[in-house]
């Protein structure tokens, strides 16, 4: 019988390393976060690309939640272009 592994968070769950771990969690949520700021603002895909810089298809890939297609660089410059400050909090692990 194999034994069962049990992971804090799906994060942890899919990467070989922590931090591997912490920068799909970090993407995450300022993907989250962008998405909310989208809907609140009640813009379409082209609307809500040309606030942010980017084509239709990335804001898709965005609302859609691909984290894989998107770097940390990428959604900070994303942030910036809708007007947020992105700030990091560091927490003890």
């Amino acid at each position: 019988m194999k034994k069962s592994e049990s992971f804090d968070s799906v994060w942890d769950a899919i990467t070989d390393t922590p931090g591997e771990a912490a920068n799909l969690r970090a993407r995450a949520e300022l993907m989250r976060q962008i998405a909310a700021l989208v809907k609140k603002q009640g813009w379409t895909q082209a609307e809500a690309a040309e606030h942010c810089g980017v084509t239709q298809p990335r804001i898709n890939d965005l609302l859609r939640g691909r984290v894989s297609r998107f770097s940390l660089d990428a959604l900070v410059n994303i942030s910036t272009a809708l007007g947020c400050r992105v700030r990091i909090d560091l927490d003890a692990a």
